[in-house]
């Protein structure tokens, strides 16, 4: 009898514990399957002047670079004015997208095709096609990598003229005689781009997870090209939102890091699209006009003083003028010269006795000091772009001002005489050094100041 009931509790042990852990595991299904990560697309990010670009001249002065740089944030400025205000057709298949070749100030780089053939693009988000040369090319400027050849690619499809995809990228009386949909990209100045829409595979290298490919991405296949480049880039990946841009098509997010601009050896700049995109740090509202990022911008500090501005210079008016738009193809920022005036007459003050003015030649209008920023600079205040949600953009003094000669540097934050009370561009120096995470669908904007590097791991 004893035995027999030892082991009817021996059977109930044993019963109890399998129960148990069937339970546990119910409980726990990640604990019986594997958890997916969300998909993410990674690419390098190639800055114009890194030793790392196809454009690097290692005996290239500072005054050179500078010149560019200069000539080519003006040039973009004019760019996003003219596009901000309806100056131009808006339609992405005709509408200015890098107004000279000196814009192009980053580069992304990834394959297209199966088999797959590297590309070097310029990155816009102030534009939405993305766009490559593609053989036959009867007349295209020359690029550094081998142009695109859709007869050797197995996954390079033509878009039908009756294609949403075509509709929303091109005119629909834009189709050839064999009903393709075709596309005609024209620029402010003159440049322009004109071949056939299509759908391919894109590939994506990234340090975490090999090869990431993208399938059936619209781009504009370029047959001819009229362009004042002296080569290397291949196209132009707009990132704009809309429904024909590559970053709507990955899941209206994505993200860029850039870190030291003035070191040309920086190697971890990189551009994420998807849902596996970064999305960090502080939060501000994210307003979509003309298809191009708007930013509410409610004031400026210099160290821990609030500048007297307005806040209403900042703003876009009824009409649709002004306003704050944030860019990755400018490298300076600018603002409107009441806000200007204020800021520059600030930075006089802390400066006078300490530094000397000097008069900048590619920008006689700017505040430009004798002497380095490393050294003449030690202790002197960063500025804050305050932003909507309490967001604070903080410019240290590598990103608030712009070494412009061997012993010479300017304020970065500049203004355009005869502009008026226009636009407001926050420019890529002032985002350097930080993560800037677009959630476009969420109508959000992301800033995390972290090393880019760390992103990678």
């Amino acid at each position: 009898m004893a035995t027999a009931v030892a082991e009817l509790v021996r059977l109930s042990l044993i019963t109890f514990l399998l129960t148990s852990h069937s339970l546990c595991l119910t409980a726990n299904p990640a604990t019986t399957s594997t958890v997916t990560k969300p998909k993410r697309f990674v690419t390098k990010l190639i800055h114009h002047d890194s030793a790392l670009s196809p454009y690097y001249n290692p005996n290239a002065s500072i005054r050179d670079i500078v010149s560019r740089l200069v000539k080519s944030s003006a040039a973009r400025f004019t760019y996003l004015k003219a596009k901000s205000t309806n100056a131009f057709v808006m339609d992405d298949t005709r509408a200015g997208v890098v107004p000279e070749k000196s814009a192009t100030e980053f580069m992304a780089n990834f394959s297209f095709g199966e088999p797959p053939v590297p590309q070097l693009l310029a990155m816009d988000t102030g534009s939405n096609l993305l766009w490559v040369h593609c053989l036959p090319c009867t007349k295209c400027f020359k690029q550094s990598n081998p142009i695109f050849d859709p007869s050797k690619s197995s996954t390079y499809k033509t878009l039908p003229c009756a294609s949403p995809d075509c509709i929303q990228s091109s005119p629909g009386d834009k189709c050839d005689s064999s009903n393709n949909c075709i596309f005609l990209q024209k620029y402010l100045d003159g440049t322009a781009a004109a071949g056939l829409m299509a759908t391919e595979k894109l590939t994506f290298e990234t340090s975490d997870e090999g090869l990431s490919p993208v399938s059936d991405a619209v781009f504009g296949c370029a047959h001819e090209s009229i362009a004042d480049y002296d080569g290397q880039i291949s196209g132009v990946l707009g990132l704009g939102p809309s429904e024909i841009s590559l970053t709507t098509k990955l899941g209206s997010k994505f993200s860029y890091c850039i870190g030291s601009i003035r070191d040309p050896n920086y190697p971890h700049n990189q551009l994420i699209f998807g849902e596996g995109t970064k999305i960090e740090g502080a939060a501000t509202p994210l307003e979509l006009y003309n298809e191009l990022y708007y930013l509410t911008l409610e004031g400026i500090s210099l160290g821990q003083s609030r500048l007297q501005i307005d806040p209403k210079v900042f703003t876009r008016s009824p009409s649709g003028t002004g306003g704050t738009v944030i860019d990755s193809g400018t490298t300076l920022s600018f603002v409107v010269k009441s806000a200007y005036d204020v800021l520059s007459a600030e930075v006089q003050k802390l400066a006078n006795g300490i530094l000397e003015r000097v008069q900048d030649p590619d920008t006689p209008t700017a505040l430009c000091y004798k002497g380095t920023i490393d050294r003449d600079l030690v202790g002197f205040p960063g500025a804050t772009f305050h932003l909507a949600g309490g967001v604070d953009l903080f410019l240290d003094k590598t990103s608030l001002f712009q070494v412009t000669g061997e012993n010479e540097f300017c304020l970065a934050v500049q203004m355009l005489e005869g502009m008026g009370e226009g636009l407001n561009v926050i420019g890529i120096l002032a985002q350097q050094n930080y993560n800037v995470a677009y959630d476009i669908a969420a109508e959000k904007v992301y800033f995390q100041y972290i090393d880019c590097e760390l992103l990678e791991n």
